[in-house]
């Protein structure tokens, strides 16, 4: 969000940070002017070239942090602390992109494989939430914006594990919107619908994949990652203090259409 009063724009943490979606919105949210701790299992930063890599260098921050670790996560927002005790600016927002999923017929899919993917995709933005709090309460304002899913209300067979994840970040994100509001933090679900990443570029191209697709997208195409990240970075610049506890999707209409 934008400081009104110093005209200086904050810090925002983002998990999963290094591919797809997450580096998509990294990169956005440092193009619009924000430092940005990109929080990632090596800490890495996502990648640029050219004139975005001078341009973006200095406001893109590598943390190691694993989502399913809470030492990992408290020693991530440590270092956070001590990048705003120093030369960048106050945490403002996060982003929970960080996720993982796999699928199968229900019948035959591993316990410890639904318990994984519950375990990244919704403890691991709890975790992340619960200990971006204390930091986005000495400022009394803040955003953190979940990352779901447009499956999240939907029935998708042999999906079981990640719908059932998805459906619990929405209902994750009301319960932490509602109660922190009177905190001034605000806490959003932006749901995405298929997107073409490094993960689902190989899926996606199927051709049975692609037919499905052009007859239910009303569009005939799958979305961006820089699309999503449009959104996301909007919510921040624009900082409409109004909108809590809700799920946005950003499916080209396919929910609707179904």
């Amino acid at each position: 969000m934008r400081d009104t009063n110093t005209g200086k724009n904050g810090m925002i943490a983002v998990t999963g940070a290094n591919r797809g979606i997450g580096a998509a919105i990294a990169k956005e949210l440092a193009n619009r002017g924000f430092t940005v701790a990109c929080l990632t299992r090596k800490g890495i930063v996502p990648e640029t070239s050219g004139s975005e890599k001078k341009h973006l260098s200095k406001r893109l921050v590598g943390i190691r942090c694993d989502v399913t670790d809470t030492e990992s996560i408290a020693a991530a927002f440590s270092a956070i602390e001590d990048l705003r005790n120093g030369k960048h600016d106050e945490l403002c927002g996060v982003v929970n992109c960080a996720g993982i999923t796999s699928g199968g017929p229900s019948r035959e899919f591993e316990t410890r494989e639904f318990e994984r993917i519950m375990q990244t995709n919704v403890i691991g933005t709890f975790s992340i939430c619960k200990a971006a709090f204390p930091l986005l309460l000495k400022q009394r304002r803040g955003l953190i914006v979940n990352i779901g899913s447009f499956w999240d209300q939907m029935g998708v067979k042999k999906y079981a594990a990640y719908c059932a994840s998805k459906a619990a970040v929405g209902a994750l994100t009301r319960c932490l919107g509602v109660e922190w509001a009177k905190n001034g933090i605000q806490v959003v679900d932006v749901a995405p619908g298929y997107i073409e990443t490094e993960m689902t570029a190989e899926s996606l191209n199927h051709e049975a994949t692609q037919k499905f697709l052009e007859s239910r997208l009303p569009g005939g195409r799958v979305g961006r990652p820089d699309e999503i990240a449009r959104v996301v970075a909007s919510l921040f610049s624009e900082n409409v203090e109004f909108l809590n506890a809700t799920t946005i999707y950003v499916d080209g209409g396919q929910g609707p259409a179904m």
